[in-house]
């Protein structure tokens, strides 16, 4: 009796979803780090509450405290999936593979959250004043480059034999 491995092309579902959530958490702690905290472009609810008050600033700093507890969950999420999907020590282990889920799931943060932050509900923009749709059309537009590319390399990986 002959056991088989899992061809290359099977790869288990665990390792794309948990790149991917990886990818969707990467993407929400760079976004709350880079552009709330570091460059200080704007809070999560800075259009709604402009932070020119104490209370104001408060309130933006809970709700961006909101926002990373759940970046946070999609990363130990995306982690734990990765590790139970690599664990069976079968798993084809491929840089595409990884790299090509981190671009999907940050390219897939950064277009639902420019499309509903931004655009739909409009709590907040990437950066606020007179080139503000020009921002928030670039943050679209990369992330909309990385899950493009990021299917790609998924792809190549899923169908190369």
């Amino acid at each position: 009796m002959t056991t088989s491995l899992p061809s290359d092309r099977a790869a288990p579902p665990a390792l794309t979803w948990g790149s991917t959530l990886l990818g969707i958490g990467l993407g929400g702690f760079f976004d709350g780090i880079v552009l709330h905290q570091l460059l200080q472009w704007h809070h999560l609810l800075s259009s709604v509450y402009a932070p020119t008050t104490l209370d104001n600033l408060k309130l933006n700093t809970l709700a961006d405290g909101f926002f990373h507890a759940a970046t946070w969950v999609f990363t130990v999420l995306g982690v734990a999936l990765l590790w139970s999907g690599t664990r069976s020590g079968h798993a084809p282990r491929r840089t595409s593979a990884l790299l090509g889920g981190l671009l999907l799931g940050w390219g897939l943060f950064n277009v639902v959250e420019g499309l509903i932050d931004h655009q739909l509900l409009q709590i907040h923009h990437v950066r606020p004043g007179p080139h503000q749709l020009a921002y928030d059309l670039g943050f679209l537009a990369w992330g909309a480059l990385m899950m493009v590319l990021g299917w790609a390399l998924l792809r190549r990986f899923h169908t190369r034999p």
